[in-house]
């Protein structure tokens, strides 16, 4: 076997074993960092009321095609 086919087959099983190592540190660091559970869902603000009126306020917008109408209110 010539010098340069083992140096060649050195290389490729020194990228195999770095290969190796690093996909098992990946599933190990990944594990180690997840939160452990239990998961719950936080709790939103619930969605703010229409101000009186909008339905005057927003009368006059023409509903397009599929009948959805866009309407700008400003609240203070």
């Amino acid at each position: 076997m010539s010098g340069r086919r083992r140096c060649w087959r050195w290389a490729l099983l020194v990228w195999a074993a770095l290969v190796v190592v690093a996909g098992g540190l990946t599933l190990w660091l990944r594990d180690s960092t997840e939160p452990t559970g239990p998961y719950v869902w936080q709790e939103a603000s619930p969605t703010p009321s229409l101000p009186q009126g909008w339905e005057t306020a927003c009368s006059r917008s023409t509903p397009d095609a599929q009948g959805r109408t866009l309407c700008f209110l400003r609240t203070r």
